[in-house]
């Protein structure tokens, strides 16, 4: 790794989960005209971020990371956008008043447009075609037109992503934060719940407090209404990236524009694989996922090549283990980092390591299974000395049928209601509320920490 670095050196790297295309000539033609455009976040945007991931990272702020597993083009419409955008202030509203620090909110959006596969093809009835790899790559429909990867769906990629993250800077300017204040909320299903009344407690309490400081200012809370939102998402197709990579006017460095938080996949981080050499050079903010097959050296060591500067804020580390492994898994990788000096910004994705497929082949995950991964991290950071700095969700603000439990009780009968997504299950609106609701609990119970 003490290789010269370019946007363009992770070429001679050995590179998992890429995509080939039948007509390159049409790629590099579509790359070009992605790197003459005006970009879709701004560095300082990037710089304010890896400052705040900091001070998650020492337990001064926490990091609420939710959003789609793969976005899809089809929803770049105002209702899905904002319904996204709503969950995540009020998650984080929740969370702030439970633990008692604010709140870095980082949308799964504006560009988690593509996804890696187990398989590079699939098989029906003995008919074999490529993988579906999200809408930034090709289509799901299950034909030979619609599942070969097409470059033109790169540039709409783009497009989609700069009118997604345009519109919620509008929606925030335009004071969609005001939905706060918690008379917007729909909270039936608190009904439901195990100690309803804890939950009704929080919000009475968020309602009352910010009434009671706007009395006494005489005026709203601006900081309740302009809130700040960053956006994310995996680091997947490195062509897409690159042609997304500037060095801005009076910066040292190359930052990736494309995203203020990109990600390293839990398929895509070897050490002398070609995301690492990529990610290595950004002055980003990144972040990796550490699943079970993680090992404490292997671990310290891509720390070493991510963040030789021992930077707060510049690595967000999320650990993916499963409820069922993290007790065994996590503690070990937490010592090492620890004890090799490094002050990462830890974040819990209790989503990809619970992930079962039902009798009838419905891939699904259960409430009950994501809040005890959380549990587990919660106790086990505290227990080696280290801080849980945020957690990391697959969600929408949609009324979907794709995780089974929460304060409803949804089984697995209820699934095909309103099952919509193309790859994997998320939290519905009720879900994500009420997540909310009990990581604050367990944030009061730590005292605010």
């Amino acid at each position: 790794m003490s290789a010269a670095w370019t946007p363009g050196s992770w070429r001679a790297k050995a590179a998992t989960q890429q995509v080939e295309y039948s007509d390159p000539e049409e790629l590099q033609r579509v790359l070009g005209r992605i790197s003459g455009y005006l970009k879709i976040v701004t560095s300082w945007e990037i710089e304010r971020l890896e400052q705040q991931l900091g001070e998650a990272a020492r337990g001064e702020r926490f990091l609420l990371q939710g959003g789609d597993c793969s976005e899809r083009f089809a929803d770049c419409q105002p209702h899905v956008i904002d319904a996204k955008l709503k969950i995540l202030l009020m998650m984080g509203m929740v969370l702030v008043h439970g633990g008692n620090k604010r709140v870095i909110r980082v949308g799964r959006i504006a560009g988690q447009y593509a996804k890696p596969r187990s398989s590079d093809t699939e098989t029906r009835d003995g008919v074999t075609l490529p993988s579906y790899r999200g809408d930034l790559v090709n289509r799901p429909a299950f034909t030979a037109a619609d599942r070969a990867p097409d470059p033109a769906r790169l540039l709409e990629g783009f497009h989609r992503a700069a009118m997604t993250l345009n519109f919620i800077r509008s929606l925030l300017a335009g004071g969609f934060g005001s939905v706060h204040h918690p008379e917007a909320w729909d909270l039936s299903f608190v009904e439901h719940a195990d100690r309803p009344e804890s939950h009704r407690e929080v919000v009475r309490s968020i309602e009352g407090g910010v009434r009671f400081l706007e009395t006494m200012l005489g005026r709203q809370l601006e900081e309740l209404i302009n809130v700040e939102f960053f956006t994310g998402h995996e680091g997947l197709h490195l062509a897409w990236e690159q042609a997304m990579c500037e060095r801005p006017p009076l910066r040292d460095g190359w930052y990736d524009l494309g995203s203020h938080f990109p990600w390293i996949g839990e398929r895509t981080r070897q050490l002398d694989g070609a995301h690492v050499e990529f990610f290595r050079g950004l002055r980003n903010p990144i972040g990796v996922k550490v699943g079970p097959s993680m090992e404490p050296a292997e671990l310290v060591e891509l720390c070493s090549v991510l963040d030789p500067d021992h930077k707060p804020g510049r690595l967000t580390l999320i650990h993916r283990m499963g409820r069922d492994r993290i007790g065994d898994r996590l503690p070990a990788l937490v010592e090492a980092v620890l004890r090799a000096g490094w002050t990462v910004t830890w974040c819990c994705d209790p989503m990809h390591g619970n992930t079962y497929t039902t009798s009838g082949g419905i891939k699904t995950r259960r409430f009950d299974d994501i809040l005890a991964e959380l549990e587990q991290a919660f106790s086990v950071h505290e227990a080696v000395g280290s801080v849980l700095g945020g957690v990391h969700f697959e969600l929408t603000g949609q009324d979907v049928t794709e995780v089974v439990g929460g304060a409803r009780g949804m089984s697995e009968a209820d699934l095909s209601r309103a099952y919509e997504s193309d790859v994997d299950p998320r939290l519905n609106y009720e879900q994500s509320l009420e997540m909310a609701f009990l990581i604050a609990r367990r944030l009061r119970g730590n005292g605010g920490r």
